[in-house]
């Protein structure tokens, strides 16, 4: 279940690294090859609305099996792709796969995990799809200095193991009858997805922001801006089982709420930070923050949507991710009309809304 964890955000950042290559390979510019990204992520946010039912309603255990073996079919198409609409295709295709396998992972993991440690195995979950997510670019970028297909043809072969493997029989219990798609929307449920969206949003999904400062206020190199971004990524990798741990010990409401906290300083500090190195040490920061309101939302709905874990898991993802893809469109003119004001605004909303919107009593489902 950790490998799923790791596989999905491995595969949504493989390409990042290689767009001049995959440019050069399908005749585009490196601009129109950034389309790879956006044609795995958005089918991902779309689909995830109603993936998690439908895979609690077909069976945890087939639906992942399925979905592997179509991420593994989905990525032999990526490799042997001759044009850019293929590929594009392709990359649609695993996007809308690893939709299924997410939310049910978590879903499996809160059933095979003992109560009293669901937060350090949310941690561990956690702990690997940051390093996906971190490791991603960089194994794209060293295979495409040979051959780009090349890491397709790993994602291939770790996607067909996982589909031969499957998940443990008592990982693989459902919920109770055939859930209905209302009972992952409930108002507990989206607005637990509301918060993780303001928290990786306002956090993790400012790089964009934190970018746009080291090169026109320090004048840093594109090199220096990728090491200072990637602080954030290794220290959420390095702490997220810890967090995990905090989560089972303070609680997951308190865990969200030190998060936000501890979010809206980081985002303020990152904002305001007079030299390059302090940028990167709050930054990195950022990962800790992250990790308490994302495990924090994972455990609160977990331990209460009983039934329909994996939809209500694939509801709060699809919000998340839908909402902090809002943050690029929402806070470059502001960036560009006050700096500071751009940074104190995300600030300001995870010290306010987080608080305000997280659900007090339990995201059960009615």
């Amino acid at each position: 279940m950790y490998a799923g964890a790791f596989l999905g955000p491995f595969g949504g950042g493989v390409t990042v690294a290689m767009l001049p290559e995959l440019g050069t390979s399908f005749g585009v510019s490196p601009a129109t090859a950034s389309l790879s990204v956006s044609a795995y992520l958005a089918p991902f946010a779309a689909v995830m609305l109603v993936s998690g039912t439908l895979g609690e309603r077909w069976g945890r255990r087939r639906t992942l099996t399925v979905a592997y073996a179509v991420y593994m079919v989905t990525s032999v198409a990526c490799l042997l792709a001759t044009t850019l609409p293929v590929f594009l295709a392709a990359r649609a295709l695993q996007g809308a796969a690893n939709a299924f396998t997410t939310p049910l992972l978590l879903a499996a993991l809160a059933v095979a995990a003992p109560p009293e440690r669901l937060g350090r195995a949310l941690g561990w979950f956690g702990s690997l799809q940051a390093a996906g997510q971190t490791i991603a670019p960089l194994i794209g970028g060293l295979a495409a200095e040979v051959d780009w297909r090349l890491a397709f043809v790993g994602v291939a072969v770790v996607a067909a193991a996982l589909a031969v493997i499957g998940i443990p029989a008592d990982a693989a219990a459902r919920g109770t009858g055939r859930p209905a798609l209302r009972s992952a929307w409930h108002p507990a449920v989206l607005r637990a997805g509301l918060v993780a969206a303001v928290g990786w949003g306002c956090v993790a999904g400012l790089n964009f922001l934190v970018a746009l400062r080291l090169e026109e206020e320090f004048g840093v190199s594109a090199g220096v801006r990728g090491l200072v971004l990637t602080g954030l990524g290794v220290a959420g990798l390095l702490t997220a089982r810890l967090v995990g741990g905090g989560v089972d010990r303070i609680g997951a409401r308190r865990s969200v709420l030190l998060g936000a906290a501890i979010g809206s300083l980081v985002v303020v500090g990152v904002g305001l930070a007079p030299v390059v190195w302090l940028v990167a040490v709050v930054w990195a920061l950022g990962g800790v923050a992250t990790q308490f309101v994302l495990v924090g939302v994972n455990a609160m709905v977990l331990r209460s949507a009983t039934e329909n874990p994996g939809g209500s898991m694939s509801t709060v993802q699809a919000v998340r991710f839908g909402g902090a893809a809002l943050s690029p469109v929402a806070l470059t003119p502001v960036y560009y009309a006050d700096p500071v004001a751009s940074f104190l605004l995300p600030a300001v909303l995870l010290a306010v809304a987080v608080p305000t919107i997280l659900p007090r009593a339990p995201a059960r489902a009615p």
